[in-house]
């Protein structure tokens, strides 16, 4: 690359500077001597020799009360070949060049890393000496530089000066919006070589390997159960801790995980996001959602050993075995009653609380379950969706339906242990037992 050539500059006006310094600089030598004070006195002293008629900043050498002439001028005289940058002093331009050639002449010998410039490497000399110079004045927190303190101040100002073009999202660092922008280009450059599933960010495909690894790092102290996540790790030590820390603005209800506070909002927005293909059914929540798919599907994998009764899910068994081993391991903390599910006591504790979180949005009543409002809800309508397969009957509720088809199948679930009859219906079999009390009796 050839020595770069000074740019065109205003030759009168500085010439003109010129001779008002060299005048200047006749008059100060003039004092100097009355003075009887040496040149090189002057220099060794530090006094300052050279005025700028500009701005009356002071030099102690020619040359840099040129460079300052210059400057007030516009000159930059110094330009780069390949991006046309510019400057004032020659070998800011050399140091320059060398981000074109790829030249890294400056090298640590601690950890071998290389720059360009200088100055950039002595910056990161902080790395590893641990020195923070910089501190926040709000919070206290300290970084090694200078350009880290500017972003951090953002947190505090709130400044978001980096702007999406597609949605107008701001972001407060360049970074976060050069993430975001991948939401709009569908950009996953890193691909899990497991499965293939993509993502966008380099540390969410660090996480998603733990799936396949097996890798579970954060341990609970109080429970040792593990966790492939930190923030699962740190949802699931609210459960020890009792601390519900998200709280719903419009009712008041708290809860130990975020997910469970979306989800209670919906019941406020009335957002049923899961519909069922089948009858047009609506749910909250996925979960619930899948269980009601098993509806149509008719099939109840899972057989109780005790009484017969089958079941859609292996959890829902677990949960009815309670009913005959009489196991209550669910107890209330207000009265001491027991229940053999959790989802029992939650519903339990409602009737304590008082509070009525499911609403009807047509007339505005509200219940303590959502199962009392699905019921309410066929006040409203005359819809039957749901049809029996034997014969041309149809029912509001599945659990009508359900009822209704033991006289096509002959299922009789309800069994009496004193005398083993079975019935189709629970209240046949109450009324059964009745007849045996009365015997009894007489």
């Amino acid at each position: 690359m050839n020595d770069p050539e000074p740019c065109r500059i205003k030759q009168e006006d500085i010439e003109q500077q010129i001779d008002l310094m060299e005048e200047t600089k006749e008059i100060e030598e003039h004092q100097v001597k009355t003075e009887e004070i040496s040149w090189s006195s002057s220099l060794k002293n530090d006094n300052i020799c050279f005025t700028c008629f500009h701005c009356g900043k002071s030099f102690s050498c020619k040359r840099n009360l040129e460079l300052e002439i210059i400057f007030h001028f516009g000159g930059k005289p110094y330009a780069c070949d390949e991006c046309e940058k510019i400057f004032t002093i020659k070998g800011n331009l050399i140091e320059h060049i060398r981000i074109h050639t790829a030249e890294k002449p400056h090298t640590r010998d601690q950890c071998g890393k290389s720059s360009p410039q200088k100055q950039n490497l002595d910056e990161h000399e902080k790395i590893h000496t641990l020195e923070r110079p910089y501190e926040c004045d709000q919070c206290g927190m300290s970084f090694p530089y200078k350009r880290n303190l500017d972003k951090h101040m953002r947190i505090h100002t709130g400044e978001k000066p980096h702007k999406c073009d597609q949605c107008g999202k701001s972001f407060a660092q360049k970074g976060n919006l050069k993430v975001h922008m991948k939401i709009h280009t569908g950009e996953k450059p890193y691909a899990c070589d497991q499965c293939g599933k993509s993502f966008a960010q380099k540390r969410n495909l660090h996480e998603h390997m733990k799936v396949h690894t097996g890798e579970r790092p954060y341990t609970c102290d109080q429970c040792g159960k593990c966790f492939i996540h930190k923030t699962n790790l740190n949802e699931h030590m609210t459960i020890h801790t009792g601390e519900k820390p998200h709280m719903c603005a419009q009712c008041g209800k708290s809860y130990t995980q975020k997910g469970g506070l979306r989800e209670h909002m919906k019941i406020h927005s009335g957002e049923k996001p899961h519909t069922c293909d089948q009858c047009g059914k609506s749910f909250r929540k996925s979960g619930v959602f899948k269980v009601h798919l098993l509806t149509h599907s008719r099939e109840r994998l899972y057989s109780c050993d005790q009484c017969g009764k089958r079941f859609f899910r292996a959890d829902f068994l677990k949960d009815h075995m309670k009913v005959h081993t009489k196991e209550k391991p669910y107890v209330c903390s207000l009265c001491g009653k027991s229940f053999s599910q959790m989802g029992t006591l939650k519903l339990h504790q409602k009737r304590h609380s008082g509070v009525k979180d499911h609403v009807c949005s047509e007339c505005g009543k509200a219940f303590f379950t959502d199962g009392a409002l699905k019921v309410h809800r066929t006040v409203h309508t005359r819809e039957t969706p749901y049809k029996c397969s034997h014969c041309d009957k149809s029912f509001k509720r599945s659990e009508y339906l359900r009822i209704h088809e033991r006289i096509h199948t002959g299922e009789k679930p309800y069994r009496c242990h004193s005398c083993g009859k079975s019935f189709t219906h629970f209240s046949s079999l109450t009324a059964h037992k009745k007849k045996h009390m009365s015997e009894i009796i007489e």
